[in-house]
């Protein structure tokens, strides 16, 4: 579907329109890391980006999360909403409070979250049509945390 629209800059792939490009079922691998404590955990498990009246995609994750031995089932809810700027996304929680906006016409983007007095930096890279990659990195007095997300879109 995006192999006409241009070619990969910087390793990054391109994406006009992040809603369209994001829209339908991902397989979702991620590494969590708490780096003050050295201790690991893992999710896996399907992301889904549906339509949303109005406008914009409703992002339902839900798999297992595994933390120190202990797997348990996680799910996350998102509202991915047009943006003023076309191409763009406004992101928000499930209760409507502000996360951050996502710009991929230049296949990576990065997004601050001020979260209490810790602070989440995201960076957005994706690497072709079906494969995408977000690496939140999470500091402050709360949390030292460091989680790989990456995207494989199911066909």
């Amino acid at each position: 579907m995006y192999a006409t629209e241009g070619a990969v800059t910087g390793g990054w792939w391109p994406v006009p329109d992040v809603l369209a490009h994001l829209a339908g079922r991902w397989r979702v691998e991620r590494d969590v890391r708490d780096l003050a404590s050295g201790a690991e955990g893992h999710f896996s498990g399907v992301t889904v980006f549906s339509a949303l009246d109005g406008g914009g995609l409703l992002h339902e994750e839900s798999g297992t999360f595994t933390w120190q031995g202990a797997a348990r089932p996680a799910t996350r809810t998102l509202r991915f909403l047009p943006h003023p700027v076309p191409g763009r996304a406004d992101v928000r929680f499930a209760d409507g409070r502000p996360f951050h906006e996502l710009d991929l016409t230049t296949g990576r983007y990065v997004a601050d979250h001020p979260c209490a007095a810790d602070l989440y930096r995201g960076e957005f890279t994706v690497r072709d049509a079906d494969h995408w990659r977000t690496v939140w990195r999470v500091g402050g007095p709360a949390k030292d945390l460091l989680l790989t997300t990456d995207y494989v879109r199911e066909r």
